[in-house]
């Protein structure tokens, strides 16, 4: 699962390396069935959209930066609430000032890095 929009070409990136199958969280909001929505708290826009059933499904969610993590944990939740497993987070940069991963790592998610500044 990439999120809009830095997570897109990372995310396309990997499933195309890897065979894998990928979906995009967006901030346009369609008339589509199995609407999942969770909020980015430091955009304009606060409201991002997935579609889809999660149900049972195993999902890495890739970005390209965590700082705070309050996005990527809102995102997190959502999917658990839809019945998806949620197997880690992929982040290009990791921010370490703003305690991202310690939250991921209070709800039990792995985070992965290329690097931290």
């Amino acid at each position: 699962m990439g999120l809009d929009a830095g997570g897109i070409v990372p995310t396309i990136a990997l499933a195309w390396a890897s065979g894998s199958q990928y979906r995009l969280a967006w901030k346009v909001n369609l008339d589509l069935p199995e609407k999942l929505v969770f909020h980015e708290p430091h955009a304009r826009r606060l409201e991002v959209f997935a579609y889809g059933d999660f149900k049972g499904q195993r999902v890495l969610i890739v970005d390209d930066e965590i700082t705070t993590g309050l996005t990527l944990n809102n995102l997190i939740n959502a999917l658990r609430a839809a019945g998806a497993d949620v197997t880690g987070v992929l982040c290009l940069v990791e921010d370490t000032t703003g305690g991202g991963r310690c939250l991921l790592e209070r709800n039990e998610v792995p985070l992965c890095v290329l690097t931290t500044l």
